[in-house]
């Protein structure tokens, strides 16, 4: 009895599945292009999937709201912000908090312009988030034109390590303990998570279930913004097509981390084990030669295989 409970909390842990996989996928790489290249590797890592980290954060919170919930903005998100970001501080190392803040301020007004389009439009999610950022789109392209460089000690951040660890790496782990926070301590996550699990149960125990959802759009365009931001500084400027990766990323590595589809569970640190093992995926066929097309359907078939474990664990438990 003892070994099959066991089993059965072993396969709701998804999200140890996607560490055993990078843990193993780093063994690979280190036995095929040797210790060095392998740390090198790794080393590359800390810094690449903190911008994956951050959209996925954003929107494992919209996916644990609740069915139907998602963000399908974020692309656009952190094209028009990583724009706004480096305009507003212009190089300038004196600007670099307004540059922040704009960013921010940036991240709110559209998580309530796609909100407001879901809410009081009674638009879908998946329609009302993909058609805000066509124009998203528009705007990032007009400020986009001549965008500026980002300011020195931003990018000399962006770029610095600490014992062969991205000093961004430490701004992620930052952001997911808020958020895991928020979520396991704090009245809201609870809330969240009571809303995600049944929405009508959770509005009758008194949870303001439109404020709860309207707070995960906007905290969703946030870290989004924040991820543009620290991408711009990382590669030396903002570009219109810098956020077109982490549609699917976003929501891979929700997935496949083991936040609950359905909504009501989410899993901070299976988005982080998730990101890395995808990552080294992603490197690995690289080096082998191959393209983005088998790289989405590689993202593709990991989706529909976590997804059809996790709902087996459910029939299970059932």
């Amino acid at each position: 009895m003892k070994s099959i409970l066991a089993i059965r909390e072993l396969r709701r842990a998804v999200w140890l599945w996607s560490f055993i996989g990078a843990v193993l996928v780093g063994v690979i790489a280190g036995v095929v292009f040797g210790a060095g290249t392998a740390g090198n590797m790794l080393s590359t890592a800390s810094a690449f999937v903190v911008f994956t980290v951050l959209v996925g954060l954003g929107q494992m919170l919209v996916i644990t709201s609740g069915p139907g919930n998602i963000d399908l903005s974020i692309p656009a998100t952190i094209a028009l912000a990583g724009s706004i970001g480096m305009r507003v501080m212009a190089t300038s190392n004196h600007a670099i908090l307004s540059g922040i803040g704009a960013v921010v301020a940036t991240g709110v007004a559209i998580g309530l312009f796609n909100y407001v389009l879901i809410r009081l439009l009674r638009i879908p999610p998946i329609i009302a988030t993909l058609s805000s950022s066509f124009v998203l789109q528009s705007l990032a392209i007009s400020l986009g034109r001549g965008g500026a460089a980002p300011p020195p000690a931003l990018e000399n951040f962006a770029l610095s390590r600490v014992g062969g660890v991205s000093g961004l790496a430490f701004v992620g782990v930052a952001l997911t303990l808020l958020v895991a926070t928020v979520l396991f301590r704090l009245v809201q996550g609870r809330s969240l998570s009571a809303v995600g699990q049944n929405a009508r149960a959770a509005e009758l125990a008194g949870v303001k279930v439109g404020a709860v959802r309207c707070l995960t759009y906007v905290s969703c365009s946030v870290l989004a913004a924040l991820a543009a931001l620290l991408l711009a500084a990382f590669s030396g400027g903002a570009t219109l097509d810098m956020g077109a990766d982490y549609m699917l990323l976003s929501v891979a590595v929700v997935v496949i981390g083991g936040t609950q589809v359905a909504g009501g569970r989410a899993s901070p640190t299976g988005v982080w084990s998730a990101a890395c093992f995808l990552f080294l995926i992603n490197a690995l066929l690289n080096a082998t030669g191959a393209g983005a097309g088998l790289r989405a359907i590689v993202y593709g078939l990991l989706i529909v295989g976590v997804t059809a474990i996790a709902s087996g664990a459910s029939d299970a438990r059932a």
